[in-house]
C-alpha cells in the first residue's frame, strides 16, 4: 500500500497531457525508423541484420557483423510489436533462427559466437558476456510478445550458460571465453538490464535475485570511492585501471545507471536512492554548453579524454531525466523534452528517413559517415520510456 501511495503521489507531480516533443520522437520511430530497419535493415539475400548503412541509404555489405547487434534488432522488433508500434514478430523470429543456425555452438561448444562474416560464417568465435546480456534481453521480450514456449526455454538455456560459464565464483561476469582483460562494468550494467527485463516480461523466477547481485556491484565495485564517479575498466582483481594518473569515465554510462537504478526501485518496491541523483549530476558535469549533450569520455580527475559526442549517451541522458521525472523531481520532464527537441534537430535530422547521425566531434561537426544499426536500440528505449511517461 505504501508503494501504491508513493506511485500515486509521483504521478500527481508529473505533468498531464501528451508532450509534443515526445509525440515527435515516437512518430519518427513509428513512421520512419522501424519501417526502415525492418525492411532494408534485413539482408534478404544472406540472412541476418545489416551492421550499418552509408548516408545514401545503402547497406555496407562488407563489414563484419557483431552478434550483439543482431540481438538488439530482435529486441527492438519484439518490444515494438508488444507496444503495437510495428508488426515485427515474423522478422524477429527470422533473426532468431539466423542466430541459432549461424552463431550458436558452431564449433560444438555452447554459447553464441562474437562476430560473423557478412555471409554468416564465424569471424570471431569467443563467447562474450556483453553479447549474451543482449541475447537475454531479446529473448525475454520475444517470449513476452509471442508466448512461445520454445523461446522461453531458450531463455533458460542461455541464462544457464551465462551463470555456469560466464560467471566467476564471486558472481562477477567473465569478459569472455577464452578469458580476457581488462574487466569492465559495462557487461554487468547490461546484465542488470536483461535480468530486470526477464522479471518484467516473463516473471522469471531467478532473474530478481541476479538483478540484485548486479545492482549491488555498483556501490561495491564500480564507483570510485574518492570521487563517486563510475569507473569503466578494472584489472583481474577488480582494482581500477589507472592511466596518466586517472581512470576512464563515460558520462553516458553514468546516465544509463540512473535509469537502471530507478527501474530497479520501481520493480522491487524500493525507495529512491540518492545515488541516482548523484550519478546524474556527475554526468551533467560532462555536458557541452550548446545543446546539453554529453561528451564521450572524461576521467576520474574530471579531465576531458574524448570531446566527441556519440548519439547513444544522449538517449541515456533522456532516459535518466525521465526516470527522475517519474519519482517527482521538479522540471525533470522539461529537461527530457528539451533534450528530445535537440536530438530531433541534430542527430535524428538525417541523413535519410529512419537514419541518424551517430557522432559529432568536439567542434560540432558530423564525425562518422555511416549509420550503425546498434544505435537503434538506444533510441527505441528512450522513445518507449518517453511515451510511457509523457506521451499520453
Amino acid at each position: 500500500m505504501a508503494q501504491d501511495a508513493q506511485t500515486a503521489a509521483n504521478a500527481a507531480r508529473r505533468p498531464r497531457g501528451a508532450s509534443a516533443s515526445v509525440r515527435q520522437l515516437v512518430t519518427w520511430m513509428k513512421r520512419d525508423a522501424l519501417p526502415f530497419w525492418a525492411t532494408k535493415g534485413w539482408d534478404a539475400r544472406r540472412g541476418g541484420f545489416h551492421e550499418r548503412f552509408f548516408f545514401d541509404g545503402m547497406a555496407d555489405d562488407l563489414v563484419l557483423r557483431r552478434t550483439r547487434v543482431q540481438w538488439r534488432q530482435i529486441y527492438v522488433l519484439a518490444h515494438a510489436s508488444e507496444l503495437g508500434w510495428h508488426d515485427g514478430l515474423r522478422l524477429a523470429f527470422r533473426g532468431l533462427e539466423n542466430m541459432l543456425e549461424k552463431a550458436w555452438a558452431p564449433d560444438g561448444a555452447p554459447g553464441f559466437v562474437h562476430i560473423l562474416q557478412p555471409d554468416g560464417s564465424v569471424a570471431e568465435g569467443k563467447r562474450d558476456a556483453y553479447d549474451h546480456a543482449f541475447a537475454l534481453l531479446a529473448l525475454s521480450w520475444l517470449a513476452r510478445a509471442t508466448g512461445d514456449a520454445q523461446v522461453r526455454a531458450l531463455l533458460d538455456l542461455v541464462l544457464d550458460f551465462c551463470e555456469s560459464k560466464l560467471t566467476d565464483e564471486a558472481g562477477y561476469l567473465r569478459e569472455a571465453i577464452p578469458e580476457e582483460f581488462p574487466r569492465r562494468q559495462n557487461p554487468h550494467m547490461h546484465m542488470l538490464e536483461a535480468m530486470m527485463a526477464a522479471v518484467e516480461t516473463v516473471s522469471h523466477p531467478e532473474a530478481a535475485m541476479r538483478a540484485t547481485r548486479y545492482r549491488k556491484m555498483l556501490e561495491k565495485t564500480f564507483l570510485d570511492r574518492s570521487t563517486g564517479l563510475l569507473l569503466e575498466f578494472f584489472d583481474q582483481d577488480w582494482k581500477p585501471i589507472v592511466e596518466d594518473e586517472a581512470s576512464i569515465v563515460e558520462p553516458g554510462h553514468m546516465a544509463e545507471w540512473v535509469w537502471l537504478i530507478r527501474k530497479y526501485e520501481r520493480l522491487f518496491g524500493q525507495k529512491a536512492s540518492p545515488i541516482g541523483t548523484h550519478l546524474l549530476g556527475a554526468a551533467l558535469r560532462a555536458a557541452e554548453p550548446d545543446y546539453g549533450f554529453l561528451i564521450d569520455e572524461i576521467d576520474s580527475l574530471q579531465q576531458v579524454r574524448k570531446a566527441s559526442r556519440r548519439l547513444w549517451p544522449q538517449t541515456e541522458l533522456i532516459k535518466a531525466w525521465l526516470a527522475q521525472a517519474e519519482i517527482g523531481v521538479e522540471r525533470a520532464d522539461e529537461a527530457a523534452e528539451k533534450l528530445i527537441d535537440n536530438l530531433m534537430a541534430t542527430y535524428l535530422s538525417g541523413p535519410f528517413a529512419g537514419g541518424y547521425y551517430d557522432s559529432y566531434n568536439g567542434t560540432g561537426e558530423i564525425s562518422i559517415d555511416t549509420v550503425p544499426a546498434s544505435t537503434l536500440y538506444h533510441i527505441f528505449v528512450a522513445a518507449a520510456e518517453a511515451d510511457r511517461l509523457l506521451g499520453k
